[in-house]
């Protein structure tokens, strides 16, 4: 991952020791929130598959197409240069300026604030837990690939003080308070890793889109893990499921999400990674490979109260995120103007107000053991794929 711009992945503990902070997350026991465990990875059989039941859907909203949610829904490195923080602005929006064009979306703070909100909904949708891997209580080095934020990474320095924690990032967005085991690198991790240390646990979500060669990315965390340590991938199928056929086809919504998709492929970023992510652990070389697949509603429109709140934030994620995820794919790389995307931006806002539209994502959490060394606890959270 090394390049001229940034510091390579240190073996020693950062130089700097930033003020701490408090954000220890909830931690569960219970595993509930998976909906069914995904073991052939084929998206035709999803929703008819028994073993992945339909969300059963809120009566009390009602199925009138004119119903709407409008009530309820309404320590960075010293080799840091300044070409870094130099970012480029584009529509009203802000991006990195560090191997510019890599990562279509912005990173300005609306978007950061976003982020953190998928962080808190995750959380949520895992039942308290930043991870899944069972990587025991004592993990020495862990390495967050794409930490955006650093939010993942903050809550982990908290969890496991016995950590060194290194999130690295094509943007250097993180905050300067943070615990002592915690420290930030801007990097691009799909240039070719430098040689250091391994890792107890690796781990990585969100990288939907910003992934040109999903293999190569793979190997190279198979090569930096320690026998005997995990590594963990969190991602989306960012294409919209209705299990009940009350998505339409010939919606906005769908276009809107349809086009960004073709954008992303057309671009070599692949927008749809999550089903793909237990193949390519066990073709990096990774043991004992477990998926779990997860249904996130679009809205506050399932049944059940957890299922309802992580729709509310997915909603409002969408709606925030609206622009962020297709203005410049859009315009870069299909050659739409910035008003015609705004046009099918109002319509898709409208549409996502229906409460009668029961439509959802994918979110799958996949995570391997490299071969050798002490195995940690038995893994009861999923099936094996």
């Amino acid at each position: 991952m090394a390049t001229a711009t940034e510091t390579p992945l240190p073996t020693n503990p950062a130089t700097t020791t930033p003020a701490p902070a408090s954000a220890v997350p909830g931690e569960s026991e219970a595993h509930p929130g998976p909906i069914a465990p995904d073991e052939n990875n084929n998206n035709n059989n999803d929703n008819n598959n028994q073993d992945n039941p339909a969300l059963e859907i809120d009566p009390e909203l009602g199925t009138d197409a004119d119903s709407t949610y409008s009530d309820g829904s309404s320590t960075r490195t010293a080799s840091l240069t300044s070409s870094i923080f130099d970012y480029t602005y584009e529509n009203g929006r802000r991006y990195h300026a560090f191997r510019q064009g890599n990562y279509l979306l912005p990173n300005d703070e609306k978007e950061q604030n976003r982020l953190d909100l998928y962080h808190h909904m995750t959380k949520l949708l895992l039942d308290g837990k930043l991870h899944l891997a069972p990587i025991g209580s004592n993990p020495q080095r862990i390495l967050d690939l794409g930490t955006g934020t650093g939010i993942w990474a903050i809550d982990m320095g908290d969890e496991y003080p016995s950590a060194e924690i290194i999130g690295n990032d094509l943007s250097p967005d993180q905050p300067n308070m943070v615990p002592p085991n915690v420290r930030f690198l801007v990097d691009d991790i799909e240039d070719e890793w430098v040689e250091g240390s391994p890792f107890d646990y690796i781990h990585a979500r969100y990288l939907t889109a910003a992934i040109a060669d999903w293999p190569k990315l793979m190997r190279q965390t198979f090569a930096h893990v320690k026998p005997g340590g995990y590594a963990e991938f969190q991602d989306w199928d960012i294409k919209l499921f209705s299990d009940d056929g009350s998505l339409d086809p010939e919606s906005s919504l769908v276009l809107w999400d349809d086009t960004c998709i073709k954008a992303f492929e057309i671009l070599g970023r692949e927008p749809r990674p999550g089903p793909k992510l237990a193949d390519h652990l066990r073709n990096a070389g990774f043991q004992d490979v477990q998926q779990v697949l997860y249904k996130l509603p679009l809205g506050p429109w399932p049944k059940d109260e957890k299922m309802k709140t992580i729709g509310l934030w997915n909603l409002l994620n969408i709606e925030e995120g609206l622009d962020a995820f297709v203005m410049a794919p859009l315009t870069r790389v299909l050659g739409w103007k910035e008003e015609e995307v705004q046009v099918l931006l109002a319509k898709v806002r409208q549409e996502l107000e229906k409460s009668s539209t029961h439509a959802y994502y994918k979110f799958y959490v996949a995570y391997g053991r490299k071969p050798g060394g002490e195995e940690t606890v038995e893994d009861k959270t999923a099936e094996k794929v």
